[in-house]
């Protein structure tokens, strides 16, 4: 009876770990893209079914380092992490590149201002390092695929008066460290737009950040800018609902084949 419990049990170890890493293809043929920023891209929609859909070819680096089928949510910054672009995001560029696969790399922090995106320094609200720990994710995934875009959702943090007119400059070093650390100095790098709701007016101090955002492609080679105009929020001003983040998701990746085909 103890015998046959441990070869069951055995088995089932065995059989779960197969299942936690899903095969990879040839490194050439595994598309990788890092998702950066705060609360906006970790996602903070409500998941439904079709965000649990599992496409074969898109899959993600889980908080265990594994590749694992995308589903929603990518993210583990919070527990509120939810829906969020980065799977639409993946499933189109799927679609865009017959006979490869899509490798998306989580590492948002939910409510990091961009002075919290340098090294060595500890972000309280989450107990973490946001680039630190983005490194060494980095470094896991890099050997296993090719980086083909960065995508960058941010900027709510850093609206304040004191902050909001040195982010322009913040924001270009910080494209120009993590293009370093991906190893390519021309990586396609996409900024998303702020919550722009309805009925929820902006502070001046927004529109000095937004138009960072919208200035970027002007300034810093290989880089684009989405739009969230028109797009809803969950009911509390500053996270967009899920179809937002799909939305979302769909004109970053426009903005990404625009900029390379």
């Amino acid at each position: 009876m103890i015998r046959s419990f441990i070869c069951f049990f055995t088995l089932f170890v065995s059989t779960f770990s197969f299942a936690a890493d899903a095969p990879l293809p040839p490194k050439d043929k595994f598309y990788l893209f890092l998702l950066v920023g705060q609360s906006n891209m970790a996602g903070r929609g409500v998941v439904e079914a079709q965000d649990k859909a599992v496409n074969p070819r898109v899959l993600m680096l889980n908080k265990e380092g594994q590749w694992v089928p995308a589903v929603d949510p990518l993210h583990f910054d919070k527990a509120a992490a939810g829906v969020g672009l980065g799977k639409t995001f993946g499933e189109i560029m799927a679609k865009e590149n017959p006979g490869v696969t899509i490798g998306l790399i989580p590492c948002a922090v939910g409510g990091s201002p961009i002075d919290a995106w340098k090294p060595g320094v500890f972000y309280p609200p989450t107990k973490s390092h946001p680039w630190d720990d983005t490194v060494k994710r980095v470094e896991l995934a890099l050997p296993a695929g090719t980086i083909k875009g960065i995508l960058w959702h941010q900027g709510e943090s850093d609206s304040t008066g004191t902050l909001a007119p040195a982010y322009g400059a913040k924001l270009q070093d910080l494209v120009k460290r993590l293009r370093e650390l991906v190893k390519e100095p021309k990586v396609p790098f996409i900024v998303g737009q702020m919550g722009k709701f309805d009925g929820v007016p902006w502070s001046p101090e927004k529109g000095i950040v937004d138009q960072a955002h919208r200035d970027l492609p002007k300034q810093v080679p290989n880089t684009a800018f989405a739009s969230a105009e028109g797009l809803k929020h969950k009911g509390d001003k500053v996270h967009f609902d899920a179809a937002a983040y799909r939305e979302l998701g769909k004109r970053y990746a426009a903005a990404y084949l625009k900029m390379t085909k």
